[in-house]
């Protein structure tokens, strides 16, 4: 046979452990910085979980990247392992409210994540059920197989309405629970998130509420020291990680993003065949980072979304100004001549204000009302929360 090419190269010399840089990855305690006080009141919380009895339920707030989700997930884990040490099984559960929005979704996707059919001899199909059947088939599951169920529901803003927290709220009250117990941990980016809840909601499910603040350019360059072993030895610029951590703590002190911007620099330098990586690839991973981040949220929307997106960014780029604020009407004057280029019919202006509203629950867009003047009514501002030359080589992305 003669020789070929090897696409794959030789072992990175990079790279020793790069999952230590994937957002999924899950550190060892002393992995997690600047958390004590947080884990320790989360640890309290549902404390009573580990000896069989109801945990409180917990709200827990913070901007994107504070370690809300990470603490959750391991605390979470640890209640298990020290519950067992009291002869109490904790079924533990994890849902993205961001995939899993609607009340259906979410309790089916609880339901297939607890289950061992083996043991339940229950079924959980992906669909056909009713959202009454999947909650009975739940009850039943948990009751069998474990002593207390705590439900981690990340983004928990992004379910359509509050009746699934209802339910887990009050389960064992309303007799649906009969031998198992029930915990919610919701996590949210929303201070406010509180408020939009049903007021019998609240009473039951805010037992206990922590917010998480942004880390500070100290404690993310602790973070991203703790994970350098990432690296082979040597392979770091000295000037790297306190670039990343003054970059992502000037940028609201996002965890994540320093650990992705982190591994985006090794993947620069190692796709450019250099022997380390410098504070060149940084500034490159800073600018793919955003990108990446966009894309994948703007991938999530319809294609209409796009373009009304696109056609704001136009607008800013025109105003030579990244903090430009514009007008609804102007947003859909332009996205009707981007429709017209995409040889597609436009929304009604009623629906782009829609659209312009799910935007900003991204975090992509932030809107004000503004009065327009005695008998000229109110109108709303948008602006931009990235550069738009970072909004619309996303949307590039998204194309297919």
């Amino acid at each position: 046979m003669s020789d070929s090419v090897d696409y794959f190269g030789s072992e990175t010399a990079i790279f020793r452990n790069k999952e230590l840089l994937q957002v999924s990855h899950l550190p060892d305690g002393d992995r997690i910085i600047g958390r004590q006080a947080e884990l320790e009141n989360l640890a309290t919380a549902i404390k009573p979980a580990t000896t069989g009895n109801t945990p409180n339920n917990v709200l827990v707030y913070g901007k994107t990247g504070t370690g809300k989700s990470l603490c959750a997930k391991f605390i979470t884990n640890q209640a298990i392992d020290r519950a067992e040490q009291n002869d109490i099984t904790i079924g533990v559960t994890y849902i993205d409210c961001l995939q899993d929005s609607t009340e259906t979704q979410v309790v089916q996707s609880i339901a297939h994540q607890l289950n061992d059919r083996d043991r339940t001899g229950v079924s959980i199909p992906h669909s056909g059920l009713s959202t009454a059947e999947y909650y009975r088939r739940l009850w039943q599951i948990s009751d069998t197989l474990y002593d207390v169920v705590l439900v981690i529901l990340d983004e928990v803003d992004k379910i359509e309405n509050d009746d699934v927290l209802m339910q887990f709220s009050r389960a064992v009250e309303s007799g649906k629970l009969e031998s198992s117990k029930a915990g919610v941990i919701g996590i949210s980016n929303k201070v406010r998130y509180k408020e939009s809840l049903n007021e019998r909601v609240k009473s039951s499910l805010c037992e206990r509420e922590y917010v998480f603040a942004p880390y500070d350019a100290t404690q993310i360059q602790e973070i991203l020291t703790s994970r350098s072993d990432a690296f082979h030895e040597g392979v770091l610029a000295e000037s790297v990680i306190p670039r990343v951590a003054a970059l992502s703590a000037r940028e609201h002190g996002d965890a994540r993003k320093a650990i992705d911007i982190l591994r985006f620099a090794g993947e620069i330098a190692e796709e450019e065949g250099m022997d380390a990586v410098t504070e060149d690839c940084v500034d490159q991973a800073h600018e793919r980072e955003e990108t990446s981040r966009l894309a994948e949220l703007i991938s999530k929307s319809p294609s209409h979304a796009k373009m009304v997106l696109e056609a704001m960014a136009f607008l800013v780029q025109q105003a030579d100004d990244s903090d430009a604020a514009v007008r609804t009407t102007e947003i859909y004057d332009v996205y009707q001549r981007v429709c017209a280029q995409e040889s597609s019919d436009p929304l009604k202006l009623r629906r782009v204000r829609d659209i312009l509203s799910e935007l900003e629950f991204l975090s992509i867009i932030d809107q004000e009302r503004k009065w327009a003047g005695k008998g000229k009514g109110n109108y709303m501002e948008n602006r931009l929360l990235d550069d738009p030359d970072v909004i619309l080589a996303a949307c590039a992305e998204t194309e297919v």
